[in-house]
């Protein structure tokens, strides 16, 4: 008798609550890759440009995490071995 009402207890305890996580969208948009550059070439082209070592939690701390870098915050639509076509700047 003593096993139901253990069993019965565990089963009637509440599970811990969910925690939600809300998904940062730093670069919404056909321009979609978040990516730090060095180099701006005329708008069109970004030389030098590689994904945030760590992270970001907001839009802010992007251009934060690429400033520490001495990089700058980019959107772009096609990020390849190391340029990117198409960038659009980021703003917080």
């Amino acid at each position: 008798m003593s096993v139901i009402v253990a069993v019965s207890t565990t089963l009637a305890m509440p599970a811990t609550p969910i925690e939600q996580r809300q998904t940062v969208v730093l670069c919404p948009g056909t321009d979609s890759n978040p990516v730090c550059c060095a180099t701006d070439v005329l708008g069109v082209a970004d030389l030098n440009c590689a994904t945030p070592p760590s992270t970001p939690t907001s839009t802010a701390d992007f251009i934060n995490i690429c400033a520490a870098e001495g990089q700058q915050a980019k959107c772009c639509l096609l990020p390849i071995l190391g340029q990117a076509l198409v960038c659009s700047d980021v703003t917080a």
